[in-house]
């Protein structure tokens, strides 16, 4: 692979860049033709990340632009439940402090259903579980988060297994986490070990939210907010949004609402997800392409040797020593004493002996016998000489292949060898 498609798969887009569309899906084409290289030469298990990233950005881009799938992420009890009744403001998702509570997603869409129902289709959600926040009543009250498709998720937490399935393959798909913790639990090992540490490549799409915050003294919440920002900057999430939140109180969503609606005006929330997707695939292939050129394979004794092996078996040596024969042949015939000359006349030519055109002269000058290398009669190689050529093969393979990755240095040398 040329270093300009890996370089342009290795380009990361951070910070608070708009994405340009094009130059994500050009690093996606990248990151397609890395595979169509890699097809049969590396292990089906490792290239398994990339080609879910292909099928899936090319799945999502497929669909609606309009629209902003944002998850609610959290440990039961944390009360992301109740954040996402009180953002829709509706009671729509069951709330409780039993495990489980949440078992499966439920979701909420912003502006009319028939648009994201494509969308939802394809992350699962069912559609008895699909809510429209939409009521004439509102007026324009709510016209700000028109596209956002706001799920909340199963508690990734739960006692059972196919609840935290769910959360990890909804985690894959949405454009925007919200991860809700509470002053109790907002340091758990799980969360932070197991889900903040693995989004440090989406920054830009993660948002923490400390819920529950009117259970703290107010001296105590920014304690309590900075040891949580402490430990966010040691999961590599250092500049991730955080705010303080509180579901029992209007005014306690009011700056997750309002980060929420810029998110939807922006439109951008899914281009950086998938950004930070081909971040997170091309770190995971890095072993596989990180290595540095090596010395020009033309050049140095490697060459020179495969240079006098494909002369041997091309039959180099005899055709020289023909050509010296016949030079020596043709200039005494020409020069010598007349007796000898017409003496050496009667001799053959060594280069005609080989069927090898001599000097164009008179009624030979039309000879196909001499214009055809197939009618040469220049030896077939020997056994050595076939030999000698495939080591000089493999070690120009093997020169050329040297700071590559094994698969990659295996791959060389078959394919250096596969004609032989």
């Amino acid at each position: 692979m040329s270093p300009n498609i890996v370089g342009r798969v290795r380009e990361a887009l951070r910070g608070d860049q708009r994405v340009d569309p094009d130059v994500l899906i050009a690093r996606l084409t990248a990151v397609r033709w890395f595979l169509d290289a890699a097809d049969g030469q590396l292990p089906d298990t490792q290239l398994v990340p990339a080609h879910t990233l292909v099928e899936r950005a090319g799945t999502r881009l497929a669909l609606s632009r309009d629209h902003t799938v944002v998850a609610l992420a959290g440990a039961t009890g944390s009360g992301k439940s109740s954040l996402f009744n009180a953002l829709a403001r509706l009671d729509l998702s069951p709330v409780g402090v039993r495990r489980p509570t949440t078992g499966v997603a439920h979701a909420c869409v912003w502006g009319p259903l028939d648009g994201a129902n494509r969308l939802l289709d394809w992350t699962g959600v069912l559609p008895r579980h699909r809510f429209v926040r939409e009521s004439a009543l509102d007026g324009d009250d709510e016209s700000a988060l028109h596209g956002l498709v706001l799920l909340d998720l199963p508690d990734f937490d739960s006692v059972q297994r196919s609840h935290r399935l769910e959360v990890d393959r909804l985690l894959g798909l949405v454009d925007l986490v919200v991860w809700v913790v509470d002053p109790q639990k907002y340091a758990d090992r799980v969360i932070h070990t197991s889900y903040l540490r693995e989004f440090h490549r989406h920054r830009d799409v993660t948002l923490v939210v400390l819920n529950q915050a009117d259970r703290l003294p107010p001296a105590e919440l920014p304690r309590v907010l900075d040891d949580l920002r402490r430990l966010l900057d040691a999961d590599g999430l250092g500049g991730v949004p955080l705010l303080a939140t509180t579901a029992v109180d209007p005014s306690g969503i009011t700056d997750l609402r309002a980060t929420l609606e810029r998110t939807v005006a922006e439109r951008q929330a899914a281009l950086r997800r998938l950004a930070g997707d081909v971040d997170t695939v091309v770190a995971g292939l890095a072993e596989l392409v990180a290595a540095e050129p090596t010395a020009d394979p033309t050049d140095g004794p490697t060459a020179s040797g495969l240079g006098r092996a494909l002369a041997g078996v091309a039959g180099v040596p005899a055709v020289a020593a023909a050509v010296e024969g016949a030079y020596r042949h043709r200039a005494a015939a020409s020069t010598g004493w007349p007796l000898v000359s017409s003496w050496r006349h009667l001799r053959h030519d060594p280069l005609r002996r080989l069927h090898l055109p001599g000097p164009p002269t008179g009624g030979d000058a039309g000879d196909p016998a001499e214009s055809l290398v197939a009618a040469t009669s220049v030896p077939d190689p020997t056994a050595a000489q076939r030999s000698a050529l495939g080591l000089a093969v493999r070690a120009v393979a093997d020169h050329a292949g040297a700071g590559l990755p094994d698969p990659w240095a295996a791959a060389v040398t078959t394919a250096a060898r596969s004609r032989l």
